[in-house]
């Protein structure tokens, strides 16, 4: 197999939620975390939202992405400004933005035009005032320095072929007393070289892309977080061996809750 390129495999990543972006809300997904099933409520339901949340956003926000409930871990506060690394069709943007209020407000980045417009299409529907989408990859963060309070995200950073770099740009936008709160995929075990090699399909749908627990405490050390905290969650298995029928990916992966804070 050929070795493909950091910027081969950001387009092939980009071009699996292009294809997601531009469905109709009725049009079932495919399968995996990046793809959902065709009741994407059902699945959220499975990671941790709750019905309040399901229906406290836009018809088509929530497409159905994601392995847990980033903010729901992260405290938001009244008057808090939020950053959310690759908000898709906004879904964790709308929940951040009822909780930080018109005091606050919520960034939202995403490397694909087509989500970027239906995120701020689904913005005009809510009448949401406090959210702003903007097109960027998570690499290269269209943020200031030192402007966020709070950085959600949602099975998004897996996807990136560079982490170390995505957490050196989250501590670089982060105040000093910012912190970190996402949901994202790590591996419990070596993954299988059919699966670790597989950088299309597999890559894109958030499974050869996990990086061990170690791993990820490791970047976030380097990149000068402190009180880190890594949560697998074990009941994530239950909706993770959906992800690839018989592949049993829930032998490697699983679901965990991501926090640290820049002193």
């Amino acid at each position: 197999m050929n070795k493909l390129t950091n910027d081969e495999i950001r387009q092939n990543v980009r071009n699996r939620y292009q294809q997601i972006a531009i469905k109709e809300v009725s049009t079932p997904l495919a399968g995996s975390c990046c793809g959902g099933p065709s009741d994407a409520d059902t699945l959220s339901s499975q990671m941790g939202y709750s019905i309040a949340e399901l229906t406290a956003v836009p018809q088509g926000a929530n497409l159905g992405l994601g392995c847990g409930n980033p903010q729901a871990i992260a405290e938001l506060k009244a008057g808090e400004v939020v950053l959310d690394l690759g908000s898709g069709g906004g879904f964790d943007c709308f929940l951040a933005s009822r909780q930080v209020g018109d005091s606050g407000k919520v960034i939202g980045v995403d490397m694909t035009p087509d989500m970027v417009s239906r995120a701020r299409s689904n913005a005009l529907k809510g009448k949401f005032t406090n959210i702003d989408f903007r097109l960027g990859e998570i690499e290269h963060l269209p943020v200031a320095d030192r402007t966020v309070d709070v950085i959600i995200s949602n099975c998004v950073i897996n996807l990136s072929p560079d982490k170390q770099q995505v957490f050196h740009e989250a501590f670089r936008v982060l105040q000093s007393g910012g912190r970190l709160a996402i949901s994202d995929i790590i591996t419990t075990t070596e993954l299988p070289p059919e699966i670790k090699n597989d950088l299309d399909e597999l890559y894109s749908g958030c499974i050869s892309g996990a990086s061990s627990l170690e791993e990820v405490e490791s970047m976030l050390q380097q990149s000068g977080f402190t009180s880190i905290s890594i949560e697998p969650k074990d009941e994530s298995k239950s909706f993770i061996k959906d992800w690839v029928p018989g592949a049993n990916v829930d032998d490697y992966i699983v679901s965990a809750v991501i926090k640290a804070i820049k002193a």
